[in-house]
């Protein structure tokens, strides 16, 4: 296909990881639109993707869609040609209303899910469930808004379902049970590996942090005792931040825990392959216990997942969000044979 017969959308650094992965097992030039969010971590790594993208030939797109009354009706605007000229669309968060939109505007053509993350895994069970789209760690929508855009996001589920004559794949590092009819091609992170690296092992460990502080999931002052006993019996020196956590939390984490934060510019998969990585990598239920086996499989770094406790989460959460953690966990140890270490006490 052309460039215009293909429209990707990226609204994450990682989506756009993964679309660059797609085409890497699928030559061309192809389209892509960053719809950046407004966080300045997340737009600084998908500026820095973009230019991967355009050094692999792509055409990038930079598009704001967020923000004031007007931005929003301008971007759709403005993507409304290019969603009626698209013969497949590659789009990497089913959950996002506004890529909801999009699919909504968009003519009857294939579609290509790739990964963002662990958020793969519930898309496609609710997809087979014939469920709404509804993320792992919120309430179903309610009020007034939410009714006025079920139709949009009805119509989305829609598109994203197999009809005669178009097609639906998932391109994914993750586990998944997809609906009959919906085609799964395996992400092996080939185009990462062949990019980078190896890269050189260091002695020690890191470990990488999350955002279910941020996303209301954990207890802060839990978690962070939780790295803390993790650093010390582990021998941690670096502390990989999620680019959504926030910089208090991470200052507490260099105080209390003694480690050194490290802000990555890119996904941490190119991250880690670029290296220096330590000889073990420690990781609570993340997309990373997915990604990083397969990024680093020639290198002999060990990825060790670490259980939550259910004393750190929040009264927020359900049972199927501690469920869907879980899930994590347990699919990362069946399918990588990662070892696992039971939740620190703290």
């Amino acid at each position: 296909m052309t460039t215009d017969d293909t429209l990707a959308f990226a609204e994450s650094p990682v989506q756009l990881l993964n679309i660059l992965e797609w085409a890497h097992i699928h030559p061309g030039a192809r389209t892509v639109v960053i719809l950046p969010p407004h966080d300045p971590i997340s737009r600084g790594q998908l500026r820095r993707m973009a230019q991967l993208a355009r050094d692999e030939g792509h055409r990038v797109l930079w598009q704001e869609a967020r923000g004031g009354a007007l931005k929003p009706s301008r971007a759709l605007a403005a993507l409304a040609g290019p969603l009626r000229r698209a013969r497949l669309l590659l789009i990497g968060d089913p959950f996002s209303r506004y890529l909801q939109l999009l699919l909504s505007m968009a003519r009857r053509c294939d579609v290509v899910v790739v990964d963002d993350g662990t958020a793969t895994m519930e898309f496609t069970a609710q997809l087979a469930r014939g469920e709404r789209l509804v993320r792992w760690h919120r309430a179903a929508p309610s009020g007034a808004r939410a009714a006025l855009f079920a139709p949009v996001a009805r119509r989305a589920v829609r598109r994203l379902t197999p009809a005669t004559g178009v097609g639906v794949e998932v391109f994914t590092a993750m586990p998944v049970d997809p609906p009959e009819g919906v085609a799964v091609t395996a992400n092996t992170l080939a185009w990462t590996r062949d990019r980078f690296g190896p890269p050189r092992v260091a002695a020690g460990a890191d470990l990488v942090g999350t955002s279910l502080v941020e996303t209301g999931v954990l207890h802060e002052d839990r978690y962070l005792a939780a790295v803390a006993g993790l650093a010390e019996r582990h021998a941690v020196a670096r502390y990989y931040a999620h680019r959504k956590e926030s910089a208090e939390k991470l200052r507490r984490v260099e105080r209390e825990a003694g480690l050194e934060i490290v802000r990555p510019d890119l996904p941490l998969e190119l991250v880690a392959r670029r290296g220096p990585v330590g000889a073990k990598i420690l990781s609570f239920p993340s997309t990373v216990v997915h990604t990083l086996p397969l990024v680093l499989s020639d290198t002999g770094t060990e990825i060790v997942v670490c259980d939550l406790s259910p004393g750190w989460f929040t009264d927020r959460v359900t049972e199927r969000a501690s469920g869907f953690l879980s899930a994590v966990t347990s699919t990362a140890r069946g399918a990588h044979g990662l070892s696992f270490l039971p939740a620190p006490q703290g």
